[in-house]
């Protein structure tokens, strides 16, 4: 079976720990695999609690202030999900976006589609570690932008580091000579259930 669409996804969160720390942005950028965009969205996501801290500042730009006019994540998470529309949901350490967006989706039905897409998330960062077994370079966003000359505008800007992730995500396809979805399958990462 051909390669569908795929439905690159970034976070920016107020931490590491998908328990203690929420979800400020989200970027996704929807692309073939040859890479042409299909769809570009970000939003951020409003705090459930006025005092609720948003992490390092420093790192991902977004204050307190940032986020008071925008929409909870109920809402996020709906137009999420539409967008989602049967592409594989892919980022590059798909454990840690898909761990905070499998949290952030758990009273969500068992059909949703952010559920069922993360039976599955395909991650960049595996790709890439398989194509360097003796761990000769790093494999971090920046430098994989770097090593395949991908502009990488605002790190830590969730729809930037999607975009980038987006453009690196054919390359990866085409050095490991995947061309059938079956081919995909050591690339999908487990998600731990979350049951808190």
């Amino acid at each position: 079976m051909a390669l569908p669409r795929f439905a690159v996804v970034d976070l920016e969160t107020s931490g590491l720990s998908t328990r203690w720390n929420r979800i400020l942005q989200i970027g996704m950028v929807t692309v073939e695999a040859d890479g042409a965009v299909v769809d570009e969205w970000s939003t951020l996501v409003k705090m459930r609690w006025p005092l609720q801290r948003v992490g390092p500042t420093h790192v991902h730009g977004i204050t307190r202030s940032t986020l008071k006019g925008a929409p909870p994540l109920d809402t996020v998470l709906a137009e999420f999900g539409r967008r989602l529309d049967g592409a594989i949901f892919t980022a590059h350490n798909a454990e840690f976006d898909g761990g905070f967006l499998q949290r952030a989706a758990r009273r969500r039905p068992l059909d949703d589609p952010i559920r069922r897409s993360l039976e599955h998330p395909l991650c960049t960062l595996r790709m890439s570690r398989r194509l360097d077994p003796e761990r000769q370079r790093s494999h971090r966003l920046g430098d994989l932008c770097e090593h395949y000359g991908v502009a990488l505008d605002r790190p830590h800007d969730a729809l930037c580091d999607a975009a980038a992730t987006a453009a690196i995500l054919p390359r990866l396809l085409d050095e490991l000579g995947i061309t059938d979805v079956g081919e995909l399958e050591p690339f999908y990462r487990s998600l731990s259930p979350r049951t808190s």
